[in-house]
């Protein structure tokens, strides 16, 4: 017993000195309950684990369930308790699977004839749907998802509005919104306008307004219609590439194209090609009268009406090709003549400085288009050609900076310059960065804004990110330059009497 004793009094003196038969007796018992108490632990946490993996839900799509229907029921028609005709061939389906369509579920709950038929022979109206539309419709009422092509999403549109089918409908929208190009965009907006999409025939007329003068494009123009150009011309979002009279330029190309549909030939050629067929014409014809009154020119008068000519004759160049052409009736030029003249006289004798009002209206309707294309990043300068009434507007872009400058006094210039101390402008800075489709990749826009500039002094119109800075970049301004006026006469009496008086 005393020796034992002692053996449990060495620990005390020291590990080194315990016998090693007892220490390792009692390491032994201890590590076996450690053992038994772990693995009691690990048993019991294995347990808990598997009951939470079998207790978490598992997001898993079953493989039989949509596939399975789509075969078994669409495909091979199996349990059919009706067949569709149509367009010589036939469809063997199933009512409960129909009635998604507000089309059948009218026909089916109502008391029409067809509610009780076993076959339906069904009417196509629409040319625009054919087998494979009505095979895409019917079979989208038997799965989640169907894959819609871009060239086939018209067809497939107008079987969809016939059978009522709104899911589908709204697929078709989304799939042409994007795929929107210069191929597609035309078809898309037809379509649209038939179908009432609304919000695809928007997004086609942006796609338009962004790409008809930035993108220039020989099959595009003969495609847009005089309603369609009517509603771009107009416009004062439309991406205008250098001036106004760039506008006038393009319509003359597009009316060329549309009386000569069979041109084929570089863009490049074009303008040249569309200034000698009238040229020929005025010569062969003795075409005295203006092209737009002759029965041939008719139908593009609407369009050319709303070119801002205001801008185009104060250029001499411009002016000069105007008269040549002799497109415009007669009437038009000398009305834009006269209001230019008295919108000059104002600024010059009745110290009409600019527009000091915000006048959105009048912005939209008669504010000056125009734009320059960045090809890549780097230092550039320039002004727009024409007379401004005086106001000398460059425009600088350098170190992702875009600055305005009322040059007076600093620069060379090759007109008149106004001396007042202060001139006042309306304007709007846009700038955007496309994709080789036309899309718009990334944009920027002031709004519309009012600015006043003393002499020579500049002004900071736009700090860009780099997110913007995709090349090339395109920059379009719109601008007005005086007050609106409601009219061109004297305003009072005063006015009346000191104009008769003279000065």
């Amino acid at each position: 017993m005393g020796s034992l004793g002692s053996r449990f009094q060495y620990p005390a003196q020291g590990p080194e000195e315990v016998a090693e038969g007892a220490s390792t007796s009692h390491k032994h018992s201890c590590e076996c309950k450690k053992r038994k108490r772990n693995a009691q632990c690990d048993c019991d946490s294995d347990q808990e684990e598997d009951e939470a993996i079998l207790d978490t839900p598992r997001r898993q799509k079953l493989k039989s369930t949509s596939r399975y229907i789509y075969q078994t029921l669409f495909l091979n028609g199996e349990n059919s308790d009706i067949r569709i005709c149509a367009l010589g061939q036939e469809w063997n389906l199933h009512k409960v699977y129909l009635c998604q369509s507000g089309y059948f579920s009218s026909m089916f709950s109502g008391s029409w004839k067809e509610s009780n038929m076993m076959e339906i022979n069904l009417e196509i109206p629409d040319q625009n749907i054919d087998t494979e539309a009505l095979q895409v419709a019917f079979g989208s009422l038997y799965r989640d998802d169907v894959l819609i092509k871009p060239s086939r999403v018209v067809s497939i549109l107008a079987a969809a509005c016939m059978l009522q089918l709104d899911g589908l409908i709204q697929q078709c929208g989304e799939t042409m919104k994007e795929n929107i190009s210069a191929k597609t965009v035309c078809g898309y907006y037809t379509c649209a306008t038939i179908y009432g999409l609304d919000s695809v025939m928007k997004k086609c007329l942006e796609w338009l307004l962004n790409n008809l003068m930035t993108h220039q494009n020989v099959e595009l123009m003969k495609e847009l219609g005089a309603e369609v150009m009517e509603q771009l011309i107009q416009s004062s979002d439309l991406f205008v590439m250098q001036v106004e009279m760039d506008v006038y330029t393009a319509l003359k190309k597009w009316m060329f194209l549309q009386i000569n549909p069979s041109w084929d030939g570089p863009i490049k050629q074009l303008l040249a090609d569309a200034d000698a067929w009238l040229c020929k014409r005025r010569t062969d014809l003795c075409e005295k009268e203006p092209f737009l009154n002759t029965e041939e020119g008719a139908p593009f008068r609407s369009v050319f009406k709303y070119v801002r000519l205001q801008y185009i004759i104060n250029d001499l160049a411009s002016a000069r090709i105007l008269e040549r052409d002799n497109i415009l009736p007669p009437d038009w030029l000398t009305s834009v003549y006269k209001n230019q003249w008295f919108a000059m006289l104002r600024t010059e004798f009745d110290n009409d400085n600019g527009p000091q009002e915000a006048n959105k209206e009048e912005f939209e309707l008669s504010s000056m288009r125009c734009g320059r294309k960045l090809a890549k990043d780097g230092d550039y300068c320039w002004r727009w050609t024409g007379f401004n009434f005086g106001f000398d507007l460059l425009v600088t872009y350098t170190n992702r900076f875009i600055v305005f400058k009322r040059n007076t006094l600093s620069q060379p210039c090759g007109g008149a310059v106004s001396l007042q101390a202060r001139r006042h402008l309306a304007y709007r800075l846009r700038l955007a960065s496309f994709d080789n489709r036309g899309k718009l990749v990334c944009s920027r826009s002031t709004g519309y804004q009012l600015l006043t500039l003393e002499k020579d002094q500049e002004y900071v119109v736009m700090n860009l990110d780099s997110r913007l800075l995709s090349f090339p970049l395109y920059v379009c301004c719109n601008f007005l330059y005086t007050s609106p006026q409601s009219d061109n006469r004297p305003d009072s009496p005063e006015q009346e009497s000191t104009a008769r008086s003279g000065s």
